[in-house]
């Protein structure tokens, strides 16, 4: 029997158990995203568990749309869903299902239910239904609860029929007007709504509820096991109810929770994050900024680090906020390993070495990746006129400034060791170029003299022979770590400095070579030598305007 790595698997491991319900069977999972919006890291979670679980045990899990709701759900949403699904490396191989194609089957099933005594249709309106629905001392009032079982045969055949407007009747189950479990209180079964379906158009104009689908849904393909968020633990009830109380032959399905992700400086809600798309807040569901799978994958989040962020936090009972800094922290582990080392200059200011011969120029051989041998070196062209950072260099020293000043010897990434000499101003007083003499005994390595060098390393790029680039330097969308907490409008927690464009950047000629990365998978990651990590920008760059977007910094403020 496969070793458990969390209270699900102990559930599911016991079930497979001899004499328990799984025994001898195969374990068979979901993941029902409904399609109204992208993915985001929160619903990563879930769909990691989902698939993952079903793996661990050999089991088969499925994807089913759950497009019960129309409102919003939209093809879009599908097609991208799928992407990402497969962009994480998981696969639902010929187990795609949506939800409205049980549309029938589970109209089937209410019709059962009337018949049985179990279901009735309702008129209260939606404030008749808040009122009478009672409290934790009086239990719920239901005037149509005796209603005769062919009268609410016929009412409901002419729900579906169209014959009546929205909101003028909805099917209830009959359970438990006392209940202390409000969800037992004859919840709605169905109701009226006028609304295009993107798959089964204006055939349908009563819609299941999800408590009412789902189970129903998970019954009917033999799920063993339905692993939800802990806000449906007092739906489980119902669930049971549901498919105690329908004739579909086989297993019941066992539903466990489990806690939803928080994570600090974001919003889950896919309301909430529709109105940041739709109000023009930020570029798009796969803005950079945004918790989207696809903004992530746009920034530079790789496949294997969001898997890596998933497995480090764990499945938990317990609703919790995780620190952002953690999945960065992720991230960077897996580009730190793998990324090539670059040089790009992000602010640069003119460096000319006197003493280097005009029209000359050299290739140096630079590692690509020091952590990894097998990743080789590439060559970097090297000649009198170069970029460096603007605050790499300072007229006037700070106290321990160990970067160019004049006097001051420092070393070229993989090049030399240079001196500098002096600097031209502007008429502003603004540093236009420094000025540096070489020493050509120090190509790669210690002075030939044996002299020991204080001065810093620092990095650049070849002027006669290098790309121009647009960076974009993004941090938090919301500048609050809790927008989304109580007593707060969640736009007026927005980060105004949540991106920095910077559009004269130099970069090595090689990145100009760079393959574009492609939407749907992820990008090459680039190590800019003493900046961060960075990605070819999946949407706006080309050959001919390199635009790159930061992934994340190089220093990790997450405490391990």
């Amino acid at each position: 029997m496969e070793e458990t790595r969390n209270f699900i698997e102990a559930f599911v491991k016991e079930d497979l158990s001899e004499g328990n319900r799984c025994y001898g069977m195969q374990i068979h999972t979901r993941f029902p995203p409904e399609p109204n919006g992208y993915l985001h890291i929160g619903h990563c979670k879930a769909l990691t568990i989902d698939f993952s679980t079903a793996e661990h045990f050999g089991g088969i899990c499925n994807l089913r749309f759950d497009d019960t709701n129309p409102a919003k759900e939209d093809t879009e949403y599908v097609n991208a869903i799928q992407e990402d699904i497969h962009w994480l490396g998981f696969d639902w191989g010929d187990r795609l299902f949506y939800g409205s194609d049980y549309f029938e089957k589970t109209y089937e099933y209410a019709i059962e239910l009337i018949k049985k005594g179990l279901a009735y249709v309702c008129e209260l309106t939606p404030e008749q239904f808040k009122e009478y629905r009672g409290d934790t001392t009086h239990p719920a009032i239901s005037p149509w609860r005796d209603r005769p079982i062919e009268e609410n045969l016929d009412l409901f055949k002419r729900m579906r029929a169209g014959e009546f407007p929205e909101g003028k009747y909805t099917l209830r189950a009959k359970i438990d007007l006392e209940s202390g479990n409000f969800n037992m209180r004859d919840p709605v079964l169905y109701r009226i709504r006028y609304i295009n379906h993107h798959r089964q158009g204006s055939k349908w104009c009563i819609f299941p509820m999800y408590d009412f689908a789902h189970p129903i849904q998970d019954a009917l393909e033999g799920i063993t096991h339905s692993l939800c968020s802990l806000e449906y633990e007092a739906h489980r009830p119902l669930y049971d109810w549901v498919v105690s109380n329908v004739s579909i032959p086989g297993i019941k399905p066992r539903q466990i929770e489990f806690a939803r992700l928080g994570i600090n400086y974001t919003v889950m809600s896919k309301r909430k994050l529709r109105q940041l798309v739709e109000e023009g807040r930020v570029t798009g569901w796969d803005d950079p900024r945004m918790p989207t799978l696809c903004g992530l994958r746009r920034r530079g989040y790789t496949s294997a680090s969001i898997r890596e962020f998933c497995e480090r936090i764990g499945v938990s009972k317990v609703d919790s906020t995780v620190d952002w800094a953690l999945l960065e922290s992720c991230l960077r582990d897996d580009l730190n390993a793998h990324a090539k080392r670059v040089m790009a200059v992000l602010h640069p200011v003119k460096l000319t070495v006197t003493n280097y011969p005009e029209g000359q120029s050299e290739l140096l051989e630079i590692e690509n990746n020091p952590l990894d041998p097998e990743a080789g070196t590439r060559q970097v062209s090297f000649s009198r006129h170069l970029w460096i950072e603007e605050d790499d260099f300072m007229e006037v020293p700070a106290p321990k400034y160990k970067r160019l000043h004049p006097g001051y010897e420092v070393r070229l990434k993989g090049a030399y060791l240079v001196t500098c000499t002096g600097c031209a101003k502007d008429e502003n007083g603004r540093v236009t170029e420094i000025f540096c003499e070489y020493d050509p005994q120090s190509r790669g390595g210690d002075p030939a003299d044996g002299r020991k060098v204080k001065g810093a390393t620092i990095h650049w790029v070849d002027a006669d022979n290098c790309a121009d680039a647009e960076v974009r330097l993004y941090d938090y969308l919301f500048a609050d770590p809790e927008p989304d907490g109580p007593d707060k409008n969640f736009l007026d927690c927005l980060n105004p400095n949540s991106l920095e464009i910077l559009e004269d950047c130099k970069v090595e000629r090689s990145l100009a070579e760079a393959p574009m990365p492609e939407r749907t998978k992820n990008a090459e990651g680039f190590q800019f030598m003493r900046q961060g990590y960075f990605v070819l920008d999946n949407r706006d760059a080309t050959p001919e305007h390199l635009v790159f977007n930061r992934a994340v910094a190089l220093k990790d403020s997450f405490k391990k």
